[in-house]
């Protein structure tokens, strides 16, 4: 039994063990109405759903065989219903909750297969269905979360089959089916014992590589990660060693920060469709999450020491997030893998996989790093994960921790400057409280290891106890609640708070009563501050605790006192009650009241006998001798003295005394919540104040007077913990100490402490009961007098009486909340007891029952005549209509109230809080559980949390399930009224009936179809006003109204025609409302059930289907004259209406031929909308057809909803499009679509023209997933293309339509086609690209020939047209008309090779430069399409014949030409490449095609970088020769050598304009190679004369930066490195030392211990360069390399610097005297240069080496210029980076250290 329900109240508790039945009972009525044959069926089972979810959560205890029966039905139903994503909904998210809880009990195997058809068939197909995205989006995400649930459970070998149905995918990089691949392989990929096999060193290989060929992108990169990480989590036979070093490099470099000033995030990643992003979202898993998982230690150092500097507070950025995530889970995983171990102690293997002490040690102090830098940061999220971090690790290796922490405590208590320091420091000694106090107290823990000395954390508790008091002050919430928190946290340790602990003393030097006594004064104190909040408000719901931040900030105040007075011992006690008694009698603060309330409360539950006596009476007894003389209006139920005299002059209370009592008032009902039976002596007085404040004739004192009764109610009848806070177990280790429980490890034999619960005894129900005859039935009487007799003449007094009466009622109402017995439901065949019925389902009660039956149904009719009386006569009286309202609610609504205070529980999260946590790894008194350990007032809370929340569920459910079952006749009658009530004219009103309303409608689905019928008529009525329609439609826009649709005919009807017939209604806001409830249905639409399409077709009185679809179709034509909004609707509902109806097998293929058709012509319309419409209606309507060329290859499609052999379209549709002149109307009217605006964005393609759809209107048109095979498939980045305006699916129209009706249409199309090609308007080029490209894709029989005919010359005269301006989109034709077909792109269309070839025919001598640039732009689009692995002969031949071309035309005079030949060059290459890596696996023919092209007697990638490294030379010595020659004029023979070296410049333009975009495009894997072969001349040619090839060279660099080079190329790279910077131009050095900075960061987990040698050797060299800059700048670098982790070669340069400098600095003193400077500046400032590094290296900490470098760092000041500037510069930056902790850290200097550092750093002053 879990804990929670073995603490409940011992009434509940009792019927808790007949749950085990019920649920038995539940899974058998599922059971019965699940039938295999009949798909409708899952829609009968859904009622079921939230009963289940009901038992999950109450915890109860079920039998395994009826979850496991459960579990397997559920899957049963969900793969039934694959269709109806509603059902899949609801069955899939039960699953997952049940799978997850009984995941280690049940066994059970899932098939994967069947998930993966679902996810293809409604997410990743081209004919989605209707459904709104919303429930798409759920659905997505619900059977995602299925299958990571269920992949425990997939059988042996489904891993097998997995890798080998996505691996497939993943071939080609460049095509975007690889990123769904990984995207599928990381959902379905099983880690679990059974596929274990699957895994192997081979396998890692192969993912390291995938992972490698697309660089730099984040979604890539996680789904790789995510897919590694589980594999090495679960599989500890697999060596990892040797895949350590790179795995490291990728987590480093997928943190995106800034390294060495560089930008900080990746320059240009591969963009991933937006769909696939959205379906597999990288968010789920931060990479942090999977990095956490596969930590090694040796390398994990490292890569902290990397990125420790990211956490400081002044480094803060985008990363800040993604670090605080990866702390947050090293953490969590960590002490998961601990738990997990502990638990596994005994197994004998494991033994050697364990974490040692020593492991766990070095793993704290290397987190501590972080820890230390983020514990101030500015942002909120990271300094309260390091504050827990901080105490989960205190736990494990306290004494690690523990010092750091109290070194830090007393840090900031000294720097009081900075209070937001003070506010963490508390926070972290709150959460560390108990391990402070373990540590020091525990018997057993080791105090022969020198853990320090411990009395010092129990000083630094006393310290921080008494530095507490100071910390409340009520300008500073933050703080205040801070220190709050502490207290609650220290006390929550102890085991009773006595003042006489003579040996046992722990805290010696406090003494408690004299802390309390301070700690009271300062509570007065501040309470006397205080500030409300707001101004309060005086309406209505002003509840008794709407407090200052105390309150309303968080939990921390009220929890203290609680804690605090339940452990305080007697005497203690009663000191503090005098205190307070003496502060409440002598206050009145009208503005702290539910603070003072609070403290009264938190008295009276830890004490109730004492403290009634000493708190309450005093208040009771003020309250009725103030109340005494005061006139009375005798409307409290007393009766009425004389009417006459009440009638002239109205009787007041003066301010004063009416705040004093709504004051007390008011505290007192906050203090008698806990009360209980200690009350029952004060009952007549009670009475007396009650009765009072309601005759009282101010309404503040009457609403006072509601929360008295309320509360008075609530104390006698309700369940409540009463001895919550006492502590009963002491901990065994340490008896001063608590012992905390865990919920995990509770079991029935062991006895652990139930709390006491307050059950209300006879004489507190009869109390109650009394209090209900005074206030409830009375007020029903005089409620019903005043309506019926009309008691008043003056409509004023009217008024006030009914407010009363009706306050009184409410107040009764939510006192006895569910205590007063629900309606029955009267059954439908008049029988009593019906079979089906279940009369128990989870037990839960508030408290003992009060009153009957019958007072609720009484009340109910006088209700009933009540309200009719107030809306015929005070229908403008919003307070009177709002009470009324609200008691309606609390009469239908049986036990919501219950669960509103569930759910906005706000003690609930304060139980998350760190400091109340104990983790269950506790190696301080190596205790350990399974589960985190808590006080037991925590535990206590959560079982009353617990108790509520089934208290409104046990009767919720009863009569949902059961079929005739109706609600009881008095509650059919509230619901009406309920409906009246939300269509009135005050929003309020309407809001407030309209939420009371709903929850009746969803505990009584069978009422909602009869308030569907009426609120449609109201939209359909003219007459009806504005306020009406706004109601209406705020109901039928709920969910709960919406799902129903889907099940009810009539009601469907109804709804559809009613929205589409209101029109009428001129106003803008019913307009509003009407679009809104619209927008809505299509987002949530979930289909049509089918029987609907069964009943429309027999009931005589709903209309037949065909007629509904026919009376929509006629709204949707442009002849009605309707507006077009309307239109809109009329059309979008066709749509969906005719979608639903294609899963039907019985209606008829004339309605869809008939809709396609109706579609067809409304291309042309006027209305632009509604063509947008047109478009995706028929995107999903047409389909392939007959006149396809069959395709033997076309792969089968599991579960293809198409299969059904249904007759094609094309008969309906013929006629349409010969009519005459159909086709050039409609190509016109599509080119208006095109608006071309000079900015137009690329971000905008496919969105339709944005600028003029309204958001609304949008939601309409599309379709919010266009389907995932959306157009284009590879990524986009060539920049050459410019911003298409193509619309795929345009063009995907037209070539569904020649699919469906053949060669007509084309005959049809042909000349307007080749009109609008040579059209001179943009827009209408557009269109002709769009048709031109279907056409070509269209694969029908005959196209061949009319390519012979006459597509060819058209196509040629497109690449020949002077024009520029419409390219972008023949381009996006071409490339579209070349696309793959299939799902991945990996069948050829017919026309390609044609295409191709027309392509590569070389151009006519005589053209101008745009037209070469076109063509080559075109060949680039239409080589991205073409897949290298899958290449054919004639491909790979043409392949070949390209490159000669392009290589021999590099140095082309034109700068865009040589652009487009650079870009097609890297695509080509790239290809090529691929193509020979896979060894055509994949080419039909026999025989190696031989693709090493010779050049000059080299192969072509030897040309380029040989090529290269010769132009490189030539263009620097003219270069530098430029810049000398500038004043001689040229002479003659040099004009030569210059045309030449002109010739070179643009050859090496195109060059890098090919490696930069291979590097863009992600193509650059494949050709790593060659980049670093030209390494050198991009980092040399930055600064040249010639402007523009510099602009791309640095272009490059900042893209290589990014770039990380596995062997063997990583090799290459250092040399060339090394080389180029020894480098005779200086420029290229220091280019070399900024590249450098990257790229040791990047690499320096794979580069070996000789390369960084060597690296740094250089680096060491370049100090004493002769030039400054470069001096300057390897001191730089050097700084950042100290930082990276290479302990010993930093350590040795440190000693070797210092050294040095040392000698230096003797040899000048001598110098000085000998007057003669021997030594060079260059090397003098380089010993310098290299101290300044070491100085720089640590710029926020104190290593004990750091105030010797610094100091004779300063000695340097007096020299001459370079070195005196840099001296001064470091020394400066060290004292900012420093001055936080200066007042800690200045004690590691000497007093002449710190003489001469405070000499250098004062400069000379201006006034001296």
């Amino acid at each position: 039994m879990h804990l929670y329900n073995a603490w409940l109240p011992p009434p509940v508790a009792e019927e808790t063990k007949r749950e085990k039945d019920s649920f038995a009972r539940v899974v058998k009525a599922v059971k019965e109405l699940y039938r295999p044959d009949d798909p409708e069926s899952a829609y009968s089972t859904l009622k079921w759903v939230s009963v289940i979810d009901a038992f999950i959560k109450a915890k109860s205890e079920l039998s395994l065989e009826d979850v496991s029966a459960l579990v397997e039905i559920g899957f049963e139903l969900f793969h039934i219903s694959h269709n109806k994503l509603y059902a899949q909904v609801r069955w899939g998210s039960i699953l997952v909750k049940l799978l997850n809880k009984y995941r280690k009990k049940l066994s059970l195997k899932v098939q994967w297969r069947p998930f993966y058809d679902t996810l293809i068939s409604t997410h990743f197909t081209r004919n989605t269905g209707p459904e709104g995205w919303k429930l798409r989006q759920r659905h997505f995400e619900t059977v995602t979360s299925l299958v990571r649930s269920s992949r425990r459970f997939f059988p042996p070998g489904s891993a097998f089959e997995i890798w080998s149905e996505f691996g497939s995918l993943l071939e080609n990089p460049w095509h975007n089916s690889s990123f769904e691949g990984s995207g599928f392989l990381r959902l379905f990929l099983p880690t679990n014992m059974d596929n274990q096999d699957f895994f192997s060193r081979d396998w890692i290989n192969i993912c390291m590589d995938q992972w490698d060929s697309i660089p730099n992108c984040q979604f890539w990169n996680s789904q790789w990660a995510a897919v590694t990480a589980r594999a090495i989590k679960n599989y500890n036979f697999i060596d990892w060693e040797c895949f350590l070093p790179m795995l490291f490099t990728r987590y480093l470099n997928m943190f995106e920060v800034p390294v060495a000033n560089g930008n900080g995030s990746y320059p240009f990643s591969v963009d991933v469709p937006r769909n696939t992003r959205f379906l597999f979202s990288n968010r789920v898993v931060t990479p942090a999450k999977a990095i956490a998982k596969s930590i090694a230690l040796q390398h994990f150092e490292k890569l902290v020491n990397l990125l420790e500097q990211y956490y400081h507070p002044s480094n803060g950025g985008r990363w800040t997030y993604s670090l605080e995530r990866f702390l947050f889970y090293l953490v969590i995983m960590f002490q998961k893998r601990l738990q997990h171990e502990q638990r596994n102690e005994d197994n004998s293997k494991q033994a050697d996989l364990c974490l040692g002490a020593s492991e766990r040690a070095s793993f704290v102090s290397v987190v501590l790093k972080f820890i230390d830098r983020g514990q101030y940061s500015k942002n909120e999220h990271l300094s309260e994960t390091v504050a827990a971090a901080t105490s989960i690790l205190s736990y494990v290796e306290p004494s690690l921790v523990l010092p750091f922490l109290a070194s830090r405590f007393h840090m900031a208590l000294e720097t009081m400057t900075a209070t937001h320091q003070l506010k963490t420091a508390v926070t972290s000694v709150a959460f560390a409280g108990r391990s402070l106090f373990l540590t020091s107290l525990s018997s057993s823990s080791v105090k022969s290891v020198d853990t320090g000395d411990t009395n010092g954390y129990i000083d630094l508790l006393v310290i921080s106890l008494s530095n507490a008091l100071l910390g409340m002050d009520a300008n500073d919430p933050p703080k205040t609640l801070a220190t709050m928190q502490l207290i609650g946290s220290i006390f929550s340790n102890m085991a009773t708070l006595e003042d006489n602990m003579d040996e046992s003393s722990f805290m010696p030097t406090i003494r408690l009563s004299e802390w309390l006594d301070e700690f009271l004064c300062r509570l007065f104190s501040l309470l006397l501050h205080l500030e409300p909040s707001s101004v309060v408000n005086e309406g209505l719901h002003s509840s008794a605790t709407s407090g200052t931040f105390l309150v309303e900030d968080g939990p921390y105040y009220f929890c203290m006192l609680e804690i605090l007075f339940g452990k305080l011992s007697k005497s203690l006690y009663n000191q503090a009650l005098k205190k307070i008694s003496k502060f409440v009698k002598t206050n009145i603060l009208p503005g702290a009241i539910a603070e003072v309330g609070l403290l009264c409360c938190a008295c009276v539950h830890s004490n109730p006998e004492e403290a009634v006596i000493q708190l309450i009476e005093p208040i009771l007894l003020s309250v009725i001798s103030s109340l005494e003389g005061t006139p009375t209006t005798g409307f409290g139920g007393r009766g009425i003295s004389d009417v006459s005299v009440s009638s002239k002059v109205k009787p007041t209370l003066s301010p004063a005394l009416e705040t004093a009592l709504d004051y007390q008032l008011k505290v007192l009902s906050v203090a008698i919540s806990y009360g209980g039976p200690a009350l029952l002596r004060y009952r007549d007085q009670f009475k007396e104040a009650i009765l009072s404040a309601f005759e009282s004739p101010s309404w503040k004192v009457n609403g006072a007077g509601d929360h008295v009764l309320r509360s008075l109610l609530g104390g006698l009848v309700l369940y409540y913990p009463i001895d919550q806070y006492r502590c009963i177990l002491r901990h065994p280790a340490a008896a001063a100490l608590e012992e905390w429980i865990s919920t995990k490890d509770y079991y029935d034999d062991k006895p652990l402490i139930v709390p006491m619960w307050h059950v209300p005894s006879d004489e507190e129900v009869q109390f109650a009961n009394e209090l209900l005859n005074l206030h409830f039935e009375s007020a029903l009487d005089d409620l019903l007098r005043i309506c019926q007799t009309k008691l008043h003449s003056d409509p004023g007094m009217e008024k006030e009486h009914l407010k009363v009466t009706l306050l009184r009622l409410d107040s009764s109402l939510q006192g006895v909340l569910s205590c007063l017995p629900d309606f029955k439901p009267s059954s439908r065949n008049g029988m009593v007891e019906d079979p089906g019925h279940m009369d128990f389902i989870i037990a839960g009660a508030t408290g003992s029952i009060v009153g009957s039956t019958e007072l609720r149904e009484k009340a109910a009719e006088i209700i009933r005549a009540a309200c009719k009386y107030l809306l015929e006569e005070k229908s403008d009286d919003s307070i009177l209509l709002l009470l009324i309202i609200r008691i309606m609610d609390a009469l239908g609504n049986y036990g919501s109230s219950e669960y509103e205070e569930w759910s906005n529980h706000r003690q609930a999260w304060k139980l998350e809080s760190a400091a109340i946590i104990e983790p269950p790894i506790n190696f301080i008194v190596s205790s350990h559980s399974k589960g985190k350990r808590r006080p037991r007032w925590a535990l206590v809370d959560k079982a009353y949390m617990h108790s509520t929340w089934r208290s409104s569920q046990s009767s919720y459910h009863l009569f949902r399930t059961s079929g005739n079952m109706s609600p009881s006749d008095h509650l059919t009658l509230l619901m009406d009224d309920l409906l009246n009530l939300s269509l009135h004219s005050y929003e309020t009103v309407r809001i407030l009936a309209g939420k009371s309303l709903l929850k009746m409608l969803k505990r009584w689905p069978s009422m909602i179809s009869k308030c569907v019928l009426t609120l449609t008529e109201n939209l359909r009525d003219p007459n009806s006003p504005e306020y009406a329609v706004q109601g209406s439609c705020a109901v039928l826009a709920t969910q709960t109204v919406l799902k129903h649709l889907t099940m009810d005919p009539k009601a469907f009807s109804s709804f559809l025609l009613g929205i589409l017939s209101s029109s009428h209604h001129e106003s803008l806001k019913a307009q509003k409302a009407i679009n809104e409830l619209f927008v809505k249905y299509n987002i949530h639409f979930a289909g049509v059930s089918r029987h609907i399409f069964r009943i429309l077709n027999n009931h005589s009185d709903v209309p037949d289907f065909a007629d509904l679809l026919s009376q929509i179709g006629s709204m949707s034509f442009e002849s009605t004259n309707l507006h077009w909004r309307y239109n809109l609707m009329a059309n979008r509902v066709l749509l969906l209406l005719a979608m639903a109806s294609r899963n039907d097998p019985n209606s008829s293929s004339k309605i869809l031929g008939e809709t396609a058709g109706h579609f067809l012509k409304n291309l042309k319309s006027q209305l632009p909308q509604t063509r947008i419409l047109a478009i995706s209606a028929l995107n999903t309507l047409l389909k392939e057809s007959s006149y396809k060329i069959s395709d033997e290859e076309q792969p089968a499609y599991s579960g293809d909803l198409q299969g059904h052999s249904k007759p094609s379209l094309e008969g309906s549709l013929s006629q349409i499009f010969q009519e005459e002149g159909f086709f050039s109307e409609t190509l016109n009217c599509l080119s208006h679509v095109h608006i071309i605006t000079d900015t137009e964005s690329s971000s905008s393609r496919g969105n339709h023209g944005n600028s003029f759809q309204s958001l609304a209107d949008k939601s309409i048109t599309r379709f919010y997933f266009d389907f995932s095979s959306s157009w284009p498939r590879t990524p986009s980045w060539i920049s050459l293309l410019g911003s298409d305006t193509f619309y795929s699916n345009f063009a995907r129209i037209f070539k569904r339509l020649f699919q469906e009706c053949g060669m007509p249409v084309l005959l049809a199309l042909k000349n307007t086609l080749e009109e609008f090609a040579n059209a001179k308007e943009r827009s209408k080029q557009c269109v002709a690209a769009e048709a031109f490209a279907g056409v070509l894709h269209s694969d029908v029989n005959g196209l061949s020939e009319a390519w012979d005919g006459w597509m060819m010359v058209q196509l040629r005269n497109v690449i020949l047209a002077p024009s520029v301006e419409s390219m972008p989109e023949w381009a996006a034709c071409i490339r579209y008309a070349v696309t793959g077909k299939g799902k991945y792109g990996m069948k050829v269309p017919l026309l390609r090779q044609r295409i191709m070839d027309c392509l590569a025919t070389p151009l006519p001598q005589m053209v101008t430069t745009t037209v070469v640039a076109k063509r080559f732009a075109f060949l680039s689009a239409v080589l991205i399409e073409v897949s290298p692995p899958r290449m054919s002969l004639p491909e790979v031949q043409l392949h070949k014949k390209l490159l000669e071309e392009l290589l021999g035309n590099m140095s082309h005079s034109s700068a865009q030409v040589r652009e487009a030949i650079g870009v097609t060059l890297s695509i080509l290459c790239s290809n090529i490449r691929l193509y020979t890596s896979f060894g055509h696996k994949h080419s039909h023919e026999e025989g190696n095609i031989d693709v090493a092209i010779e050049l000059e007697g080299t192969s072509w990638d030897q040309f380029l970088i040989e090529r290269a490294s010769e132009y490189v030379m030539s263009i620097q010595t003219i270069s530098q020769s430029d810049n000398m020659e500038i004043l001689t004029d040229l002479s003659p023979d040099n004009g030569l050598a210059n045309g030449n070296s002109q010739d070179d410049v643009k050859w090496m333009e195109t060059l890098f304009h090919c490696i930069i975009s291979s590097l863009k495009s992600g193509r650059s894997s494949y050709l790593l190679d060659i980049i670093v072969g030209l390494l050198y001349p991009v980092i040399s040619l930055q600064e040249t004369s010639n402007k523009d090839l510099s602009t791309l060279a640095k272009a490059a660099f900042e893209l290589l930066k990014w770039r990380i080079f596995r062997e063997p190329h990583l090799q290459k790279a250092v040399s060339v490195i090394l080389s180029s910077a020894n480098d005779s131009n200086w420029r290229t050095r220091s280019a070399t030392l900024t590249f450098l900075r990257s790229f040791m960061y990047r690499h320096t987990f794979i580069l070996s211990n000789v390369e960084k040698q060597q690296i740094w050797k250089t680096v060491e060299k370049l100090l004493i360069d002769n030039q400054v800059e470069v001096r300057e700048h390897a001191a730089a670098v050097l700084a950042g390399l100290m930082k990276s982790g290479d302990e010993d070669l930093a350590e040795d340069f440190r000693v070797r610097a210092h050294r040095e400098a040392n000698i230096m600095q003797k040899k000048r003193k001598q110098r000085y005297r000998n007057l003669s400077s021997g030594q060079s500046i260059a090397s003098l400032h380089g010993a310098v240069l290299a101290l300044a590094a070491s100085v720089l290296s640590v710029p926020y900490d104190m290593p004990s080496w750091l105030p010797d470098h610094v100091t004779l760092l300063a000695q340097f000041a007096g020299e001459p210029s370079p070195v005196k500037s840099t001296v001064t510069k470091v020394v400066a930056e060290f004292r900012r980076t420093h001055a936080d902790t200066w007042n800690v850290q200045k004690d590691s200097f000497t007093e002449e250290q710190l003489e001469v550092l405070a000499d250098t750093s004062s400069s000379s002053s201006y006034f001296a």
